[in-house]
């Protein structure tokens, strides 16, 4: 017998899809059964969210589509919120949710809401679908979505009835559309010569760099045009990385609550590329901008290039591509006016990043974590960050000339929680390489019994958290707003992450000092098991630190 769910299955299958995360429950069982026949994995979880987290994860590891699945009513609003992360990000997500037989027909079936239109404000793509022979559109449609234009989550809601409907084998079809790919677009050339001319009157030109450079495949053309050009890097916060070696151009992330050094006031051109108009680049707007200053927007998705404000010119086609060939039309006597301005911004950024060098020893802090971590980084490694205040240290300490793409965090979202499935997800998506979280403790609790399902599923990494029972970040700007008596539920009770470890079958360990953290973690590579490090620490943000 062939049915529904083993037409879904083969379709996923076909589409480079190895595994799949989920959480049991109603309208999953036929499903299940066929990924068992097929030999695609089902790597359960605890909860609906690490679910959903790890497909994200993944997909914004590896620029494949990441699938989770999930049962219906509460259970698909719990993984709404690793959706809604992709959503933020730009990563290709597929969310398959189940329902009872009869759903949609408003009889009262079991768990019956209108999931799609919880899911669609989210997501690029949002369908039920309500008989078996739709499936292979459905899920065609569903993938190409998710990974055109500007990436992004899609969903499909599936009835149990359809996928135990019995149906005639198809003949599938060789191809593969889980994965994006760069199709090269001929460039204007009044658009490069007038790319180019912008480019050479400029004076203070400054490249922000956003998550849309990895997904395009245009992280070495990016750092060939800034040489070419001289220009200075910087990506938003919580963007993906792209700078996977030290480039003296490359001074750091912008838009973060501990500052940054400077440049967006004074630039008189910015090229944004792969990167959204928000909040962490002032809106690209006075006072953070100027109102003279220039902007060339670089996007693959020419949807994106009028998003947030209209540049004085949009660019949208392969960023390899148009890297390459604004690179090659540049001359060296055009932008020879840039190196002083390029070396006055290292100078800023220098200066911006030696504030910290002096930090209080009492306790660890952030900033000697990351002093810690730091070396390990020169491998080959995948370093997940999951955390507000930690976050905040990662980027100000190890974000100075560099920010791999095998860096992760949890994205423009700013959500905390997702590090520990997002540890698993990493695991899964670069097997051979150690996996390296570091969270704080706020952000560990969220996902805890999630260290259960990675011994359970064998999914070894070493997580490091940085216990200083405070919601860092909220407490730093509730005292710098209000003083101390205006530091109002940000104080957590102490949890022995260690122990919790241990409970759930992993190890626990605790380190007092760099000499035990940096022991612990080398001894962690080695082990076959989840290895979780509680780290005391001060209470400290970067932005508590002149």
């Amino acid at each position: 017998m062939f049915n529904g769910a083993d037409l879904l299955v083969s379709e996923l299958k076909r589409r480079g899809v190895t595994w799949v995360s989920t959480l049991c429950g109603n309208g999953l069982n036929p499903f299940f059964v066929s990924c068992k026949k097929a030999g695609i994995r089902l790597i359960d979880t605890r909860n609906e969210q690490a679910a959903a987290y790890m497909a994200d994860a993944y997909a914004r590891l590896t620029g494949q589509v990441g699938v989770c699945a999930v049962s219906s009513g509460v259970a698909h609003s719990g993984a709404l919120t690793g959706i809604a992360n992709a959503f933020f990000d730009g990563s290709p997500v597929l969310l398959i949710t189940g329902a009872s037989a009869g759903y949609g027909a408003g009889r009262g079936a079991f768990q019956e809401y209108d999931q799609v239109a919880l899911a669609a404000p989210i997501c690029k793509y949002a369908r039920c679908i309500y008989r078996a022979s739709d499936i292979s559109f459905c899920v065609g449609q569903a993938f190409a979505s998710a990974v055109s234009g500007r990436p992004g989550p899609v969903h499909l809601t599936i009835p149990l009835d359809v996928l135990e409907s019995e149906i005639e084998a198809p003949t599938m079809p060789g191809h593969n559309s889980g994965t994006m790919d760069s199709v090269a677009e001929p460039l204007p050339p009044d658009h490069l010569a007038q790319a180019v001319a912008m480019v050479e009157q400029s004076r203070k030109p400054l490249l922000i760099a956003g998550s849309g450079v990895f997904y395009g495949k245009g992280q070495h053309s990016l750092v060939k045009f800034s040489e070419k050009a001289m220009i200075p890097m910087v990506t938003p916060i919580w963007d993906r990385g792209v700078i996977d070696t030290p480039q003296p151009n490359f001074l750091g992330v912008i838009g973060a609550a501990s500052g940054e050094p400077g440049l967006l006031e004074d630039a008189d051109l910015i090229i944004l590329a792969g990167a959204r108009v928000d909040y962490r680049i002032g809106y690209l707007r006075p006072p953070k901008v100027s109102e003279s200053t220039r902007i060339i927007r670089i996007d693959r998705d020419v949807c994106q290039l009028d998003q947030g404000v209209a540049p004085a010119l949009g660019i949208a086609g392969d960023l390899p591509s148009v890297f390459d060939l604004l690179a090659k039309a540049i001359s060296d006597s055009g932008v020879s006016r840039h190196a002083g301005w390029l070396k006055e911004a290292r100078e800023r950024a220098g200066l911006f990043q030696s504030r910290w060098q002096g930090a209080p020893q009492a306790l660890m802090s952030g900033w000697h974590i990351m002093q810690v971590i730091e070396p390990f980084l020169d491998g080959e490694i995948t370093l997940l960050i999951d955390g507000g205040n930690i976050g905040q240290w990662a980027h100000m300490r190890l974000a100075t000339n560099r920010y791999p793409s095998s860096w992760l965090t949890c994205g423009a979202s700013g959500v905390v929680g997702w590090g520990l499935p997002g540890a698993m997800a990493a695991r899964l998506a670069h097997p051979d390489k150690p996996v390296l979280l570091v969270s704080g403790d706020g952000s560990f609790g969220f996902t805890t019994t999630e260290l259960e399902s990675a011994v359970r599923q064998k999914l070894p990494f070493v997580a490091v958290v940085a216990n200083d029972k405070t919601w860092g970040i909220a407490a730093s700007v509730q005292y710098h707003r209000y003083g101390d008596e205006g530091i109002i539920a940000t104080r957590l009770g102490s949890i022995h992450f260690d122990k919790i470890a241990e409970a759930c079958g992993a190890q626990g360990r605790q380190a007092n000092n760099p000499q035990e953290l940096t022991r612990a973690i080398q001894q962690g590579f080695s082990a076959d098991v989840p290895v979780v490090i509680d780290v005391p620490t001060a209470p400290l943000a970067p932005m508590d630190i002149t």
